[in-house]
């Protein structure tokens, strides 16, 4: 990221007559000459902006919906798991958290042409100022002839109805035309179908320069929920869909409660009335094993993780204190299934190998990096030792566990 310092009256003016909703373009340039803002050193000071430096990045694009959205989910599709040539085709699932509450929507997106150019894995020799020998320009040439395509990004969207703001959305792993939400409204939940393949038919080819247009007039189309679930005795955030069987769910609220979902058919659920309770506060996140079909993790804001099996009753099989302040996110390791990973508000985050529990001490790795708390955590799926965090301190932090073994350390 780098900083500049604009004139605070003209930027007021500037927002001034700007709409609410609408966004920038995410081309706009420092107006004085910028330098590195560095996270956790640097501080903002009143009038200065953060803007990013495209040269870092091997595809960058940007487009506007009109309202904030929490949450979102990458659909997957029949294009292969691992793309490495551009041009990119993307669908994914968005969830607002609009000014009113009957103006949310959920928004399902198909982005096209996504055009970028692909490095070499280790730079070319530096010139004496310290800049790579090779040219970093952006021309389409440059993009055709990696691979790179040409022309603007096409994005086609269709809005659907959703009561209340969404928390939280997650599309089925299995069938991603069926998606989960968490609502604002408080204990409702919603199973919406949308028929990704098909819902796109009818829509409008659109430029991404001209996606404000489409974000603030499209048709918001009104589709029923499959489920709508009223059995939580608040609002949540977590919520997982099981990897190895299709259909099954659980969902955490902010009471403490966490229901199980057991598909019945294609598009009805039996919802256990009875919840799991074995938290003292909130439960913050969910993740269903990647190996064990009757076996999740929790993690709450009473600072424990617990290890749930569905078949051994309502109560977890084993719960961790897990850090000192509230646990925030967790994930599981899908290529090495005896390692969960979870992030706390106090900026640790700590790795355990579960095979320990049984010698008290699980934890491989801990981590006091990061200064503000862990918002986002999670593995790679290529390499089973790679996870990144991100944290409201403004960073995005990418760690190698095998450069480090056991130990742990900051």
């Amino acid at each position: 990221m780098v900083r500049s310092l604009k004139n605070p009256k003209k930027a007021k003016r500037k927002n001034k007559g700007s709409k609410k909703g609408e966004g920038s373009s995410s081309s706009s340039m420092p107006s004085v000459a910028a330098k590195v803002w560095q996270p956790g050193v640097d501080k903002l000071e009143e009038g200065e902006e953060l803007h990013c430096d495209p040269s870092a990045y091997n595809s960058l694009h940007a487009f506007h919906i009109g309202w904030p959205c929490l949450s979102f989910d990458v659909l997957r599709d029949s294009l292969g798991l691992v793309r490495t040539e551009f041009p990119h085709t993307v669908y994914c699932v968005a969830g607002t958290q609009a000014e009113k509450a009957s103006w949310n929507s959920i928004g399902i997106f198909k982005i096209l042409n996504i055009s970028g150019k692909r490095r070499e894995l280790v730079p070319n020799k530096a010139n004496g100022d310290g800049s790579d020998m090779e040219s970093d320009s952006d021309s389409d040439e440059d993009d055709e002839e990696h691979g790179g395509g040409s022309g603007s990004p096409i994005l086609q969207l269709r809005k659907v109805f959703h009561e209340g703001g969404v928390n939280r959305i997650r599309a089925m792993r299995q069938n991603p035309h069926i998606c989960a939400s968490w609502a604002d409204t408080g204990h409702v939940q919603y199973h919406y179908k949308m028929q990704v393949q098909k819902t796109f038919e009818s829509c409008k080819l659109m430029k991404m320069n001209q996606i404000e247009k489409l974000s603030g007039g499209s048709t918001v189309f009104n589709q029923a929920p499959l489920v709508k679930f009223s059995g939580h005795k608040d609002e949540g955030y977590a919520i997982d869909w099981s990897p190895l069987v299709a259909g099954r769910l659980v969902s955490g609220d902010c009471k403490n409660s966490i229901h199980l979902w057991e598909p019945a058919s294609d598009s009805t659920w039996n919802i256990d009335p009875n919840p799991f309770v074995g938290h003292t506060a909130s439960v913050e996140d969910l993740q269903w094993s990647p190996t064990e079909p009757y076996v999740f993790a929790s993690c709450s804001v009473d600072g424990n993780i617990a290890i749930w099996d569905i078949r051994l009753g309502k109560s977890p099989a084993v719960s961790i204190k897990a850090h000192k302040a509230d646990v925030n996110v967790i994930t599981w390791n899908s290529l090495a299934s005896c390692m969960l990973a979870s992030g706390s508000d106090d900026g640790s985050f700590s790795i355990r190998d579960l095979r320990l529990l049984k010698e008290g001490d699980s934890v491989v790795a801990h981590f006091d990096y990061h200064k503000h708390p862990i918002t986002s955590i999670e593995w790679s799926p290529h390499e089973a030792s790679t996870l990144a965090v991100s944290s409201s301190d403004n960073q995005l932090t990418i760690w190698d566990l095998s450069l480090r073994g056991r130990r742990r350390g900051g």
